[in-house]
């Protein structure tokens, strides 16, 4: 069997093949022709290459890469996976082989206008871009923001500004029995949320060979369909557990003849690994970077001379793939081959990175709502801070089993809450997403796969309610301010794009956010160490009390704040404006990342907040443009899998004027869905390859 390149009227691209080892080739070659540049900006991030041609901008990350040695680590996940599992190597292999014949091939506009040609991948290159995308998910960065919290305002403070990370836009899912379907099957639906990239980091695609047949959403550069698939029989969907599986050791280093040693916790000192490596960056001179890695793991911050600004510390950071040789690509080959939930339990298991909560039905009734990935033991120290490496008992010793959990009246809901990764974690997503999803759903004792996107777009904001309530205990306030608070408090409480509420809500929560950031009582965390500028987004203050205001107004003393204050300053502020937005979606837009200039696109005005179940997330006090939010929206329908939905924020193709470039933003901003295709006749052949 030749294999077959179809498309559908969205230009979703369907391939058929003799062997899943042809599929994959396509799947390489036809991802290569629609995303060709989004390919090599990721390979070149995982090499540490990308400021060689995006400059200063990309500087940061690229330090990073080197310094935490990502391709080193993919080099060897791929070396251990060729003698672990040699099918999925050589399936790896394969993919690799069709996108550099559709690189070779590309016409991609981009290219040209940086001076840039196309590079060869390696047969580690999408285990690069799998690792480059996850390796900042579990979010190690905040243990830097609460050891600062720890030194100026002590242990109890680390609480009130617990969020998931610098953005706290995370993924909803939910799972819904057949007891509680029109169709007597289960229906699974969500969306991830991401920063917002054009094209999208998730690319819609059919995979069919005699082994499987199956529809999903693939990371563009990784063969097959890792988080979100349907098989016919099966499917699954993810979100982020948001575990904590990643540690950074305080290092004591010095520097020697023969190299760097480093401070082990017997005592003695141990030599650590140690070489050069020149960054290129375009318009700028070359920078070097000396990469230094210890028993623990590679030093990402500082070195033998301490931080840039003579801080005596250096960090080294240790994370699962470094220590195991494994990122998880035994599970990928299963999942397409899964019949029944029992497949894509089985698969799971050999999880690796990035650690996740997974749902899965199929169409025997069976259900899964599990956590998968690794997640090591060790000391509660580990997890919370930075821990010393010259010292016992913060080595790691095994693996957490991962928890499961069940459903709850015929539904079970993930978005990034204390759920079943509970225990593996420590700093998780406010309730308010996970409990809205849940109240929606208790509203009908029936749902279809057609009802879907109302819960995908709903937008009401239950974290306002401290800053509510302190509004409505304010007096003695000005005509103008007492207008404005009467306002808001007759405000049905939804962040929708239209909304003249909404946006006056934002514009004195944002005030309120700079007031308290300017306290002196935070006057300390306004200047972090040295870090790399990678870890600065965990480290700012404005948005760290941003995504925390509703613990900081709700708790019982905040340092000697007084909060009714700083809440009657902030809406005697926005009264005084007197022309403030016209609604939210004014000042509430999509920027989406393109990767030519490394600067984000203005776009649409959106609905929705961090909070929300529609989650496009804003930065109170800061901005209120969004970055970050539904990276796709799905609706698995395991009745008939032709019934299913699914969108992205562009569109199929990556390549700038195509038909397809950007033909789903309408939907992606109504909340409209794509039909799911898989009948080849509704399809238009494009080539055999």
């Amino acid at each position: 069997m030749s294999t077959e390149i179809f498309r559908d009227a969205w230009g979703i691209p369907h391939l058929r093949a003799g062997s899943a080892r042809e599929l994959a080739r396509a799947q390489g070659r036809v991802t290569a022709r629609d995303r060709a540049w989004q390919l090599e900006v990721e390979r070149h991030r995982t090499q540490g290459s990308s400021a060689a041609f995006l400059g200063t901008e990309a500087l940061a990350w690229d330090l990073f890469a080197r310094r935490a040695r990502l391709d080193d680590t993919s080099r060897r996940c791929f070396t251990a996976l060729e003698r672990r599992d040699p099918e999925t190597a050589d399936w790896v292999r394969a993919y690799v082989d069709g996108v550099n014949e559709g690189l070779a091939r590309t016409e991609a506009p981009e290219f040209a206008r940086v001076g840039l040609a196309p590079g060869r991948w390696e047969p580690w290159t999408p285990l690069g871009v799998w690792l480059a995308t996850h390796i900042l998910f579990a979010g190690f960065p905040a243990k830097l923001w609460r050891e600062q919290v720890v030194r100026h305002l002590g242990a109890d403070a680390v609480q009130l500004f617990a969020t998931d990370g610098p953005g706290t836009s995370g993924s909803n899912g939910w799972l819904v029995g057949g007891e509680r379907t029109t169709t007597g099957e289960a229906v699974i639906a969500g969306d991830p949320h991401r920063f917002i990239e054009d094209p999208g980091v998730y690319q819609q695609i059919h995979l069919s060979c005699p082994e499987f047949d199956v529809v999903g959403l693939a990371v563009p550069g990784v063969p097959g369909i890792a988080h979100f698939g349907h098989t016919g029989t099966v499917a699954w969907a993810i979100t982020n557990a948001m575990a904590d599986y990643q540690d950074l050791y305080r290092e004591r280093l010095r520097r020697t003849g023969a190299g760097v040693e480093a401070l082990g916790p017997d005592g003695l000192w141990h030599r650590a690994a140690r070489h050069t490596e020149t960054v290129e960056v375009a318009g700028e001179e070359p920078v070097e970077v000396e990469v230094i890695e210890t028993e623990r793991g590679p030093v990402i911050a500082g070195g033998p001379e301490g931080l840039d600004d003579g801080t005596p510390l250096a960090l080294s950071l240790r994370y699962p793939p470094r220590v195991t040789d494994d990122l998880g690509f035994s599970a990928l080959l299963p999942l397409l081959r899964a019949r029944r939930v029992a497949d894509v339990d089985h698969a799971f298991d050999l999880w690796a990175e990035p650690v996740n909560v997974v749902q899965a039905a199929d169409t025997g009734g069976g259900l899964l709502h599990r956590v998968a990935g690794r997640v090591p033991l060790r000391s509660d120290a580990n997890r919370t801070h930075l821990v010393p490496a010259w010292e016992p008992g913060h080595d790691w010793q095994g693996w957490h089993e991962t928890p499961r959990a069940g459903l709850t009246d015929g539904i079970a809901v993930m978005a990034n809450q204390r759920g079943p990764a509970a225990p593996l974690g420590v700093e998780f997503a406010p309730p308010h997403r996970a409990d809205r999803i849940t109240a929606l759903l208790a509203e009908k004792d029936h749902w279809s796969p057609a009802d879907m996107p109302a819960i995908h777009m709903d937008t009401r904001l239950a974290s306002a309610e401290p800053l509510l309530d302190h509004l409505e205990a304010l007096d003695g306030l000005t005509p103008e301010a007492a207008a404005l608070r009467d306002t808001l408090l007759r405000w049905d409480r939804h962040m929708d794009a239209d909304s003249t509420d909404a946006a006056l809500y934002a514009a004195v929560r944002g005030a309120v956010v700079r007031h308290l950031a300017a306290h002196p009582a935070f006057a300390a965390l306004t200047s972090p160490p040295a870090y790399p500028e990678v870890f600065l987004p965990w480290l700012a203050l404005v948005p760290r009390i941003g995504f925390a205001l509703e613990h900081l107004l709700r708790a019982e003393e905040l340092y000697g704040i007084d909060r009714a204050e700083t809440v009657r300053t902030a809406v005697e502020e926005v009264a005084a404006v007197g022309n403030p937005p016209a609604t939210w979606g004014d000042t509430h837009r999509l920027f989406a990342w393109r990767a030519l200039t490394g600067t984000p696109d203005e776009g649409p005005g959106l609905s929705g907040d961090h909070d929300c179940v529609l989650c496009t997330s804003a930065v109170p006090g800061w901005t209120d443009i969004s970055a970050r939010g539904p990276a796709a929206r799905y609706v698995w329908d395991l009745a008939r899998r032709e019934d299913s939905l699914w969108v992205v924020p562009f569109g199929a193709s990556g390549v700038p004027g195509s038909a397809h470039h950007r033909d789903q933003l309408p939907l992606w901003l109504r909340g409209d869905l794509v039909p799911v295709v898989t009948d080849w006749r509704q399809l238009k052949k494009e080539t055999d390859v």
